[in-house]
Formats: C-alpha cells, sequence, structure tokens
C-alpha cells in the first residue's frame, strides 16, 4: 500500500523521539553513534552484533562503532533516567505491574563476563550462559524493559583478576538476583516510574527477605512460591511461652495451630474451592485455569525452637491448576477483600515480561552481543531496551490515532517480524506476539 506523503516515515519520527536522549550523551562522537548503532537494531538483518550491523548502516566504520559500544565510556545512568521517564509516560500508573525476573544469554568460553554454568532458561539445561536481572514496566500486554543488570555470581566476583580482564568496575561487589533486582527497583522508582503490583516468580518469592523487603517499601506484590513454603492457617494466635518444671524459661511464643506446607493448606479447602477464572483473552481463545486462595500467614517471623519461624504478615495462598494437572503456588499481600479474579489477573501478567525478553532477543538483537567486556554488554543491553521503546512508542502513538499499522512504514524489525513458534507446553512461557499485533494498554487493560 502507498504511504501518503505526510504520513511520517519511522526514521523521521525516531529523529524527533531520540532527541532527549541524545541530549544526555556529553560528546558529539557519542552523539552521532548511538543513532547508527540504534538504527541498526531497528533496521532488517537476522545478526544484530556488531560487524554485521555496521555492514548494512556504516560500511567503512566498523571500528568505530565498536569503539562506541564497547569502549567509549559514555555513563548509562542518564540515558536510564531518559528511558524511565519514557516508560512512565508510555505505560506507568497505577495499573501498570513491574515484574522482576531474568533472562539468559548462551555463550561460548569461559571470557565473556559473567559466564558459568548455570541454568539457562532459553535453552532449558545447565549450560554456559550469563544472567541478565531484568525489570520490564507493563500495562495490559505492553511490556516495557527499564534495566537489565548482569549477575556477577560468586566465582566471579571473588576473582579480581578475572574481573579486571572482563573491565568489572572495581567497587562492583557479590550481589545476589534478589539485592540486584531490589537496587535497580528503587533506582527506577526514584526516577519516577509508578506501578500497581510488583511481580516475580519462584526464583525471587521465595526469599522471605525479598518479599519483606518489598513489604517495607509499602508495595503491593504477588510472587511465585514453592509448593512447600510453610503458611499457618490466617486465625492463628500467638500463646505466651509455658515455663517448664526445669530448664532455660522459654522466650518465644506459640502459635495457636502448627505451620502447614502451602500445597497441605489447599488441599484442605478441598476441590470445590477451585474455581475457573478466565484473566483474558488470546491469540487462540480465552486464557483460563482453574484458581483457589485461602487467607493464611505466612511462616516468615523470627525464628523460634527447631527452626520452626512464627507467623509473619498475613497473605493470599492462591493456588493455580492447570489444564495439565500441574499447579502452582503464590503468595499476595492484595488486601483481604480483593476478588479471585483480581488475584488472578495480577499473578497472570506476569507472562508478558517473557515475550519482551523475546521479542528483543528475536526482533532486535539483545543476544547477539559478541563482546566480552562489562562495559559493552550493558552498553548493548541499555541500546537494545532503548530500541524497544521507540517501538512501542511507534505502535502506540498509531494506535492511538486509529491506524492500522500493517499499513504504515515503520521500522523493519517490526514490520518483518519472526513466525510464530509452536504453542509452548502449559508450564512454558507463551511465544510472543509481533509487536505490531499486541494491543494497546488501554485496550488490554479493559479486557
Amino acid at each position: 500500500m502507498a504511504h501518503s506523503s505526510s504520513e511520517p516515515t519511522w526514521q523521521a519520527e525516531f529523529t524527533r523521539w531520540l532527541r532527549p536522549f541524545l541530549a544526555v550523551l556529553q560528546r558529539e562522537a557519542q552523539r552521532r553513534w548511538a543513532p547508527v548503532y540504534l538504527e541498526g537494531l531497528l533496521g532488517p538483518g537476522e545478526r544484530k552484533s556488531v560487524a554485521p550491523m555496521a555492514a548494512r548502516v556504516a560500511p567503512a566504520d566498523v571500528q568505530q562503532l565498536h569503539h562506541f559500544v564497547a569502549t567509549s565510556p559514555w555513563a548509562t545512568a542518564p540515558l536510564e533516567r531518559v528511558l524511565a521517564r519514557t516508560a512512565q509516560r508510555l505505560v506507568g500508573g497505577a495499573h501498570a505491574v513491574l515484574i522482576i525476573d531474568d533472562t539468559t544469554l548462551p555463550k561460548q568460553g569461559r571470557h565473556s563476563v559473567g559466564v558459568v554454568r548455570q541454568y539457562c532458561g532459553v535453552l532449558g539445561k545447565t549450560a554456559n550462559c550469563q544472567t541478565l536481572i531484568s525489570l520490564t514496566l507493563a500495562r495490559g500486554e505492553v511490556p516495557l524493559p527499564l534495566a537489565l543488570r548482569l549477575y556477577l555470581p560468586r566465582e566471579w566476583s571473588e576473582d579480581r583478576d578475572r574481573c579486571r580482564r572482563a573491565g568489572v568496575p572495581p567497587e562492583i561487589p557479590f550481589q545476589s538476583k534478589a539485592g540486584l533486582a531490589l537496587a535497580e527497583l528503587d533506582r527506577v522508582r526514584a526516577a519516577g516510574v509508578t506501578f500497581g503490583t510488583v511481580l516475580a516468580d519462584a526464583g525471587y518469592g521465595m526469599s522471605a527477605a525479598f518479599r519483606q523487603a518489598l513489604s517495607a517499601r509499602q508495595l503491593t506484590w504477588a510472587v511465585g512460591v514453592l509448593r512447600t513454603q510453610k503458611v499457618y492457617p490466617a486465625t492463628v494466635r500467638l500463646r505466651p511461652p509455658r515455663a517448664g518444671p526445669t530448664g532455660r524459661p522459654p522466650t518465644h511464643s506459640v502459635p495457636s495451630a502448627p505451620s502447614v506446607p502451602a500445597a497441605a493448606m489447599i488441599a484442605a479447602l478441598g476441590r470445590r474451592a477451585f474455581r475457573r477464572v478466565l484473566w483474558r483473552g488470546g491469540t487462540k481463545g480465552p486464557l483460563a485455569a482453574e484458581f483457589a486462595a485461602v487467607r493464611v500467614r505466612v511462616a516468615d517471623g523470627p525464628l523460634r525452637a527447631r527452626a520452626q519461624h512464627q507467623p509473619g504478615a498475613p497473605a493470599w495462598l492462591v493456588c493455580e491448576r492447570r489444564a495439565s494437572g500441574e499447579q502452582k503456588s503464590y503468595l499476595t499481600n492484595h488486601p483481604a477483600r480483593t476478588s479471585l479474579l483480581t488475584l488472578a489477573r495480577a499473578i497472570k501478567a506476569r507472562w508478558v515480561c517473557e515475550q519482551g525478553h523475546q521479542q528483543m532477543k528475536e526482533e532486535l538483537g539483545l543476544d547477539h552481543y559478541e563482546g566480552r567486556s562489562w562495559r559493552g554488554l550493558h552498553h548493548h543491553a541499555l541500546l537494545s531496551m532503548i530500541a524497544f521503546a521507540f517501538l512501542q512508542h511507534w505502535r502506540l502513538t498509531h494506535l492511538a490515532r486509529g491506524k492500522k499499522i500493517a499499513a504504515l512504514a515503520r521500522p523493519a524489525a517490526a514490520a518483518h517480524p519472526p513466525r510464530r513458534a509452536a504453542p509452548a507446553a502449559p508450564h512454558h512461557p507463551r511465544p510472543a506476539r509481533p509487536m505490531s499485533t499486541l494491543p494497546s494498554p488501554a485496550r488490554a487493560t479493559a479486557a
């Protein structure tokens, strides 16, 4: 279809949209090469590492493009603040969610920064890979990644020579994945990002310290937990300890009921406690599963005798039972009067971050970077997020105008999405839908 001459091309809109990002770069060379690198990520091509991109967008300047991303000492913080403001404008607010997750980048050899043999979600097995801790702001089915930070395993952080060779700043200590995620959460909140709920899978949710840190920040959260997570009935009370005839006087209060595994608490509810909940429509029909929920006190309070924890704060224990028979457990600190539909929708909103990760890898080459350094990896990851943010801006702008994106000139990455993968098993993330087919935040939220 021919395009009206009055309609801007994506390149013209990109030049305008990018100005706030370029304004915070200190050197002219950086302001020159950032758009070139981003155009390489947004444009066509199977491979988005430096050499293939340079061949398409700057054939005579491979070394300059490589220097810009791998060794040029431009700071990421100013660009991250602009990205945060952009994300807030596009999808932030009370109806947004902030999803904490991680994504893996398979790597050969042992010299690339942070590479160890660990579980690689992309491959579904233990393999050499890097792990990036991610924070994604989303509303409806529109994800917008805000943070991608490399998790540096202890065997790396304690080997200072190895870190020095990979360019890891000397002040970077070992930090757990949860610790990194909380630091990034504080950073994006300080930059003005707002959201209604924090979501995370059981890799984070199983940590009592992580859940308590979210509550201490007065945030609403919904996280996966193991079915072995101990909980108390919501009616549990603490009784004064009884002194025995001999020995040291007891110091810990005694719960009026024992703690039990989450699976046992749900089983005690019976089958009638489960209700079929449809949380939204999908490309192949309604997305639904059976859910049950019960108020509990989580066994994550002070440690008492025999390594048992006292009751902690009240929470919802939610169980999802899928068509395959698989069951998943969740905890959330939503208010006591929250409906089961609201709980289910909050829990299932987490999967949109998987779509964002997949789209950044398949369409923008997030996992194509071939350098080994700390600086280069974080530069490439940040530029990939900026490119993704532009694609979201481009399509949401035209959806708001009532136009069909398929009929517009747009970046090749969005115009030629990868072929849809076969449907995944119920316990796997759903394949990402091409960006041009995703609904707007308002439509998705209202669905």
